[in-house]
């Protein structure tokens, strides 16, 4: 679900120092800034939920970079930014706390965020190509039905609003954004609607390929 939990920082004003942390870290052993740091983990692991909003602020344009590059996309990177911290709060007693463990930390959990996604995509990609199998291969037996009745029968079984969602989105060519604007839905609300909407047309299809043998 896209719910925006906290506005992602322009990421000039912190990029250089996120990035440079390990090697400050090195030059100067008693460097006051990674004992702020150091006391900023430590708050997060022991349950301070103002250190998250610091923790956000100071290195949510690293992880949106991150995300950026890897899925290509600036919804999904926004998306995949807010899940990054609130997995972060749910799993901060998994963080020794030190300057370079932080943002070490906070990649790793990105990295993980981003795999989940491109995984979620095959999937799609692959729900999508088994309906368009089970349409092509229940065409040789019914095609006028299989063509246009069957599958608008099957959408019109889902209920709402997942039936529009389908419908603006395989028929009117809408991307998941627009639907969400224009039903004003979260857009990870929409995503979700689309995927069962598949699994069930997938379901419907292959009954009747089934039963067609």
């Amino acid at each position: 679900m896209t719910t925006s939990l906290l506005s992602i920082p322009p990421p000039a004003q912190y990029g250089g120092r996120v990035i440079g942390g390990a090697a400050l870290e090195d030059e100067a052993p008693h460097d006051p800034v990674d004992d702020q740091v150091t006391a900023l983990a430590q708050r997060l692991v022991d349950g301070d939920h103002a250190s998250l909003a610091e923790v956000f602020d100071r290195w949510s344009p690293l992880v949106h970079t991150i995300a950026l590059r890897s899925l290509a996309n600036a919804q999904d990177a926004e998306d995949v930014t807010q899940q990054v911290f609130v997995a972060a709060w749910r799993s901060r007693h998994t963080l020794t706390p030190s300057p370079a463990a932080l943002p070490a930390w906070l990649i790793g959990i990105a990295r993980h965020k981003i795999a989940d996604l491109r995984s979620e995509r095959a999937r799609d990609a692959r729900r999508l190509a088994a309906v368009a199998a089970v349409r092509v291969e229940t065409e040789v037996f019914e095609p006028a039905v299989v063509d246009q009745v069957l599958v608008r029968h099957c959408v019109d079984e889902l209920p709402e609003p997942r039936r529009t969602i389908v419908m603006l989105a395989f028929w009117a060519d809408l991307t998941g954004t627009q639907i969400a604007e224009r039903l004003d839905l979260p857009l990870g609300t929409v995503k979700s609607h689309v995927r069962r909407g598949l699994i069930h047309l997938q379901r419907r299809l292959e009954e009747v390929r089934d039963g067609s043998r």
